[in-house]
């Protein structure tokens, strides 16, 4: 089926779409309210989707309500996070507020780290697990974010699955052939329908330090060949240097009927070029493809594991660039929201445009039965900074630091 390409500002916007997404491939939809529906998004990182790099609650959330309102009562939310995180006992799910987001809906999720696990074969008969709440659900709606990558040139929908495996263990294995180990994975777990995250994309050094751009597009469709290939084309970025994608070619999963369904498309008026990935020089020469395979040598070794998990060689790779994630153990502690009536542009609509669950913001800012499920982006967003934090920021100071400025701007 050819791919539908959206564009949405705002939650009403994406609540719209999302039940446009189910009526336009219904088709393929099954029928029973008891279908098991899996939601598999993108939290690579406790950097949350303004940053542009993980999948936008308000996407998730207009999702599971189309859900609802067509009958379906079985839906899990599940994702296996970045092995740094799960390595360091910090709970990404929980720091983005998805756990609370699962409440408010009534439906379930899942950290696949923990999952019971299934095999999947990977290249050279090495054997990996993925996790059965993935591989055995009904109905797997793959919902990834659109972002340039360091390793993989860019990631969409057949990257995200890597989040399918089970712990760390699993992880590591993909390594070893990262681009074909993908679509094995891809082809075990086969999901039905993928949902792209391009509300706010990221461009440059993906997945996690790169930068915020606003897109406005959801991209949805059941071919994650095709639908790669599309992102990378609206992206304006060279396919070929999506290891992903030219690993598909030459295993002839891509082929030349996908390039003609894109070539059919205008997506012109989508288009702006990204830029690449690229890296620092330390980091670009130990994760060339030539001396990729002794670095994992080294960093899949006890020793290495125990230094990477101390702060102080943790901080060291995070500021030398060989690490892109900063795994800070220090919790927030929120104790509220409140609106400084005069900064805040009575008019604007931003904040309730960002608010996953609808509330009516800037008044219900700060009322204790609001539904709030303490996200931030109604703070993060604010372009006066009208709303006010009341807490402890903890790890979220570091998401401010890099982003602050530049996320009041992009939304």
């Amino acid at each position: 089926m050819k791919p539908e390409i959206f564009k949405a500002e705002g939650m009403t916007q994406i609540r719209e779409i999302t039940y446009k997404i189910f009526d336009s491939f219904k088709r393929i939809i099954p029928q029973s309210s008891d279908t098991k529906i899996f939601l598999k998004p993108n939290f690579n990182a406790n950097m949350n989707a303004l940053t542009g790099n993980t999948t936008d609650l308000r996407l998730i959330a207009a999702t599971i309500q189309s859900l609802k309102d067509l009958g379906y009562n079985h839906i899990v939310i599940g994702e296996g996070t970045n092995s740094g995180y799960y390595r360091n006992n910090i709970s990404v799910i929980s720091r983005l507020k998805v756990d609370r987001l699962a409440e408010y809906y009534g439906v379930k999720v899942v950290d696949l780290n923990y999952s019971e696990p299934v095999d999947v074969d990977f290249e050279d008969g090495v054997r990996a697990s993925v996790a059965r709440d993935a591989a055995e659900a009904d109905f797997l709606i793959n919902m990834p974010k659109m972002k340039t990558h360091f390793e993989a040139g860019m990631s969409a929908c057949l990257k995200n699955l890597m989040g399918c495996l089970v712990g760390q263990e699993n992880k590591k294995k993909t390594h070893k052939s990262l681009a074909r180990n993908i679509i094995h994975i891809n082809e075990r777990l086969k999901p039905r329908l993928h949902i792209v995250d391009g509300i706010i994309a990221m461009q440059g050094l993906g997945p996690t330090r790169g930068v915020p751009v606003n897109t406005g597009l959801i991209i949805a469709g059941t071919d994650p060949f095709l639908l790669d290939l599309l992102c990378a084309k609206i992206a304006m970025f060279d396919y070929k240097k999506v290891t992903t994608l030219k690993a598909a070619e030459t295993a002839g999963f891509l082929n030349q009927s996908h390039h003609d369904i894109v070539d059919s498309m205008d997506i012109a008026k989508y288009q702006r070029k990204f830029l690449p990935p690229e890296a620092g020089f330390l980091a670009s020469f130990i994760h060339s493809p030539k001396r990729q395979k002794y670095f994992l040598a080294v960093r899949n070794t006890l020793l290495f594991n125990y230094l990477c998990s101390t702060e102080l060689v943790g901080k060291m790779l995070f500021l030398s660039g060989l690490r892109q994630d900063n795994f800070i153990k220090d919790e927030m502690e929120y104790e509220g929201l409140a609106v400084n009536d005069k900064l805040c542009r009575k008019g604007c609509t931003k904040c309730h445009d960002y608010c996953p669950v609808g509330l009516k913001l800037p008044d219900q800012i700060g009322e204790e039965n609001s539904a709030c499920i303490e996200c931030m982006y109604c703070f993060l967003v604010c372009p006066t900074c009208a709303i006010e934090f009341r807490g402890k920021l903890g790890f979220m100071e570091e998401q401010l630091r890099q982003y602050d400025k530049i996320t009041r701007e992009v939304t």
